[in-house]
C-alpha cells in the first residue's frame, strides 16, 4: 500500500492535503467494508516467518512513529504502523479477540501474548507504535537479534499536547461510526489504548462520550514506559531517537552504509494539525456522500418526471390534432 500521501513538509497546506487524503482513505475503508467489497491484497506480500522481527519502534504514539515507519520502509524494512492495523485482517482480529475485547470483558487491561508470527506472515519485519510497542520484553525474548527504537519528544508536556489533540480528534468519528461491526472493533482498540496510556480501566467500559485524557496519569505512563524500555533493552540493541535527528543516527544504528543511507529529506508526516484534518474529512465524508447520492437520485427522479411530462404534452398535442381532424371531417 502506498503511503506517500502521508508525507509533508509540515506546511499548513501540506498538512491539510495529507490529512484530508488520509481521512477520506479511512472513509473509503468504511464504505468498502460496509458494502463487502475491496480489501487488502496479500497475494504479493512476502512471508518473513523464517527471518523474524528485525526492528520494533517502542515509543508511544505521537512521538514521530509514523515518520519512523516511513523511514524504515525506505531502508528496506516493511513496517506495520498500527494506524493501519485495521487493514490487516488476521492481525487485527487476533488482537481484538485475544486482547482488546478480552480487556473490556474483564474490565482490566489484559497484556496477553500476541502471535508476532502473524506480522511476519503478513509481510512485515518491523512494526511501530502501540500496541506492539508494549511487548518489547516478549519480542526481545522471542527474537533476540531484533533492534528497538525508542522514539521520544522534546519533553513530556510536548508529547501530551500532541497525544491529546489526536485522541480528541478520533473519538467523535469513532463514536458515531461504531454502529458498524468493523468500526466497533476499532472502538475496542481505542478503549484499550486509552485505558493503557491513562492507566485507567474506566475507558474500557465507560459509555460515550469517553472521559477526557488524564494529563497526570498519561505523562506518568509515558515516562514509566520509556524508562522501562531503557532498563530492559541492552544499549547495543536500543536507539533512543527523536525523528528530528534525521537519517544519520538511524542508519548508523541499523548498520546501513553511508552510500545506502538516503540523501532525500527525512519523512515528516502525521502532524497534530494533519490528524485534525483527518478527523474533519472522515467526519464530513458521510454527509457529503449521502448528499451526492440524494442529488443523483433527485436528478434521476427529476429526469423521469420531465420525461413523463414531455410524453404527456406530446400525447395531448397528438390527441388535440386527432380531435381537430375529426371535427374537420364532420363539417
Amino acid at each position: 500500500m502506498s503511503r506517500s500521501h502521508y508525507r509533508s513538509n509540515n506546511g499548513f497546506l501540506d498538512d491539510v492535503k495529507s490529512g484530508c487524503l488520509v481521512g477520506l482513505g479511512h472513509f473509503k475503508w468504511l464504505v468498502t467494508k460496509t458494502l463487502g467489497v475491496g480489501g487488502r491484497d496479500d497475494s504479493s506480500r512476502q512471508d518473513f516467518s523464517n527471518e523474524g522481527l528485525k526492528v520494533v519502534g517502542v515509543g508511544y504514539g505521537r512521538t514521530g512513529t509514523y515518520s519512523l515507519g516511513l523511514a524504515l520502509d525506505e531502508l528496506g524494512y516493511p513496517t506495520l504502523h498500527t494506524q493501519h492495523l485495521y487493514e490487516t485482517g488476521d492481525i487485527f482480529d487476533h488482537l481484538v479477540d485475544n486482547i482488546f475485547l478480552k480487556s473490556i470483558e474483564e474490565n482490566k487491561v489484559v497484556v496477553g501474548k500476541p502471535d508476532f508470527n502473524l506480522l511476519l506472515k503478513g509481510g512485515y519485519v518491523a512494526t511501530v507504535d502501540l500496541p506492539f510497542a508494549l511487548y518489547f520484553e516478549q519480542i526481545r525474548d522471542q527474537y533476540p537479534d531484533c533492534k528497538f527504537i525508542l522514539t521520544t519528544r522534546e519533553d513530556s508536556e510536548t508529547w501530551f499536547r500532541s497525544w491529546n489533540v489526536m485522541t480528541s480528534s478520533i473519538t467523535q468519528p469513532a463514536q458515531y461510526a461504531s454502529m458498524f461491526t468493523h468500526v466497533k472493533k476499532l472502538e475496542y482498540y481505542m478503549r484499550y489504548l486509552f485505558a493503557t496510556v491513562n492507566d485507567d480501566k474506566e475507558f474500557l467500559t465507560s459509555p460515550w462520550p469517553l472521559p477526557p485524557q488524564n494529563k497526570e496519569k498519561a505523562i506518568a505512563s509515558y515516562e514509566r514506559h520509556n524508562q522501562l524500555v531503557r532498563d530492559t533493552i541492552p544499549p547495543s540493541h536500543l536507539l533512543e531517537y527523536n525523528v528530528r535527528q534525521g537519517w544519520e543516527p538511524l542508519c548508523r544504528f541499523l548498520e546501513v552504509s553511508v552510500a545506502g543511507c538516503p540523501m532525500t529529506p527525512f519523512p515528516k508526516s502525521n502532524s497534530a494539525r494533519a490528524v485534525k484534518w483527518q478527523s474533519y474529512s472522515s467526519f464530513i465524508g458521510p454527509p457529503i456522500l449521502v448528499s451526492l447520492i440524494l442529488m443523483i437520485l433527485f436528478s434521476g427522479a427529476l429526469r423521469r418526471i420531465r420525461s413523463v411530462a414531455d410524453w404527456c404534452c406530446h400525447e395531448r398535442s397528438r390527441l388535440l390534432q386527432l380531435l381537430s381532424k375529426g371535427k374537420g371531417k364532420d363539417s
